[in-house]
């Protein structure tokens, strides 16, 4: 019997960046076998159809290759989809198509390293206040923004949000990994971000331009369609 026919495709739901009670993190689908939909195309459509702020298309289960997708977009990187693709196959490396990207877990956190410049453009605009990031508006669709603000300047605690400004449906990113990676890169240091409603995310600065950005990850469903 053919499986795929019959039921669709399977699609692990996770949550990624959760804080530390296990709420919140940016939702991310997971397409285990890429091959069900082995065409750019209809890997797009799929992942319009979801919504999420990013779908992974699993290609090699074995030696990470993955393929990653926005409503709108394909991506050579994105720091969610890697962080919680790698966690949910338990893979020491994940290979989007930017190169190859180390993991480690600790216990509580799945780390990832990669390089600021694989991110996508971002631009990166600092407020006064975590207050004044908080009681920003959802800007018109336009520029990609990553609104941020000093929390604990000593501590390295961010308060941030993300606003995609694609048009796409996803008006607030939730969190995200890429551009924790280049707020790292910028101020050259460690951080502990808390974006969107609360989730979290850490950072490292390594040598020769790498960047450790790490997080919780939980499954929230596996879905059909």
């Amino acid at each position: 019997m053919n499986t795929t026919e019959e039921t669709g495709t399977e699609i692990d739901v996770l949550r990624v960046f959760c804080a530390g009670d296990g709420r919140h993190g940016n939702a991310l689908g997971v397409v285990r076998d890429g091959r069900v939909h082995p065409d750019e195309a209809s890997r797009q459509a799929l992942a319009k159809e979801l919504g999420f702020s990013e779908t992974v298309f699993v290609d090699d289960p074995e030696r990470g290759i993955v393929d990653i997708y926005t409503p709108g977009l394909r991506l050579p990187f994105a720091g969610h989809p890697l962080v919680g693709t790698a966690w949910l196959l338990d893979l020491e490396v994940i290979c989007p198509p930017a190169g190859e990207v180390w993991v480690r877990g600790d216990g509580e956190f799945t780390w990832i390293e990669a390089r600021a410049e694989w991110a996508p453009p971002r631009t990166l605009r600092r407020y006064g206040s975590a207050a004044e990031v908080d009681a920003l508006e959802v800007p018109e669709p336009g520029e990609w923004i990553y609104a941020w603000a000093w929390e604990e300047e000593a501590a390295g605690r961010i308060r941030a949000r993300a606003f995609p400004g694609r048009g796409d449906g996803i008006d607030e990113d939730e969190a995200t990994g890429a551009a924790a990676l280049l707020l790292t890169a910028e101020l050259g240091r460690a951080l502990n971000i808390t974006q969107g409603r609360g989730s979290q995310l850490l950072t490292a600065p390594g040598p020769d331009g790498i960047v450790e950005l790490g997080g919780r990850v939980r499954l929230e469903r596996t879905l059909m369609r």
